[in-house]
């Protein structure tokens, strides 16, 4: 039998466990040109409230980024025991028709799990945000906001491999010891307490870079300590999804420094993977990127894996695995 998650109703408050179900189903049978795939890497993503919101189909499995292996194939671009990873669903058989935007994953580039966190969207994300939209120079400061997540702890290790001094802001001391001792940022500071006295504290002197995660009042109180010609990557808003907020009262900022302020969507810079999968590559290899994945175990695991990550008890990129990886 193939166990899914479903999406039962629509949240009109927070996102939480009773929002979902499970129902089974037999494993589907590929047609001609179908493809079919026993997932193993489900994951768990932000960006999925606003789509469990207003997008994704009430009564059926949620859709999301999975890594799996092809369990029959009737599509000879895809045999059978090969790696691939697209966006499927939390359930523990896809079926994929003409095995549409499957990507074969190379198993020799790391944990194939990496093909749907730190060498797929997020790490890509990361990169895009911090060195193409960010442009961090030596010397100059960079913030990071949910330093610890699986986005932000990338972007703070890449800017500070192009010389920036690296501050991020983390959930709690514990992950905040994680980003400095283990990612090696120069400093963190707890966002449980006022985000104006952190900054204040650890960017003295101003901030040349923003890469945001968590938009609100946090963005508000860095638009407050701008430095001139400082440049923001608007990446997600979490703080925002489901309560609005009061607005940012210091906007007027962004003309005093003549800042950038950008906003960018991943989807439009997929075709950029070919080039970044190999320098990520050897960033992680060399070292010089540390990547963690929080992986919990069992299609049963999924919805409490999802909203705890939305309540932040994650560290790096929450993954669920629901099947035995061959790798």
């Amino acid at each position: 039998m193939n166990s899914r998650v479903i999406l039962d109703r629509r949240p009109d408050g927070p996102i939480t466990t009773d929002l979902f179900r499970f129902d089974e189903t037999t494993i589907p049978e590929p047609g001609p040109g179908d493809v079919v795939v026993r997932n193993i890497y489900l994951s768990c993503d932000p960006y999925l409230v606003g789509r469990i919101q207003t997008v994704f189909p009430v009564g059926e499995p949620v859709a999301v980024r999975v890594v799996g292996v092809v369990e029959a194939s009737a599509n000879p671009d895809f045999a059978a025991g090969t790696i691939v990873w697209g966006f499927l669903a939390w359930e523990e058989y896809s079926l994929v028709p003409g095995g549409r935007a499957l990507t074969v994953v190379d198993p020799s580039l790391g944990p194939i799990s990496h093909a749907i966190s730190v060498l797929g969207m997020p790490g890509l994300t990361a990169y895009v945000g911090s060195m193409e939209l960010g442009r961090p120079t030596p010397g100059e400061t960079f913030y990071v906001s949910s330093a610890a997540g699986a986005v932000g702890s990338v972007a703070g290790q890449l800017a500070r491999l192009a010389g920036a001094r690296v501050v991020g802001s983390a959930g709690s001391a514990a992950k905040c010891s994680h980003v400095t001792d283990v990612l090696n940022f120069d400093a963190c500071f707890d966002r449980t307490g006022p985000v104006g006295d952190g900054l204040d504290q650890h960017c003295p002197d101003g901030i040349d870079v923003y890469f945001d995660n968590v938009g609100g009042s946090t963005l508000d109180a860095v638009l407050a300590r701008l430095n001139p010609g400082a440049r923001i990557a608007i990446c997600g808003q979490i703080s925002t999804y489901v309560e609005r907020g009061d607005g940012l009262r210091n906007i007027m900022n962004m003309l005093r420094a003549r800042a950038t302020m950008t906003g960018f969507s991943i989807y439009d810079h997929t075709h950029k993977l070919p080039t970044f999968l190999p320098r990520m590559s050897k960033w992680l290899a060399d070292g010089d990127v540390v990547y963690v994945e929080d992986i919990r175990h069992g299609i049963e695991a999924v919805p409490d894996a999802f909203v705890g990550m939305l309540d932040g008890d994650n560290l790096g990129k929450r993954l669920v695995q629901v099947s035995p990886d061959p790798t």
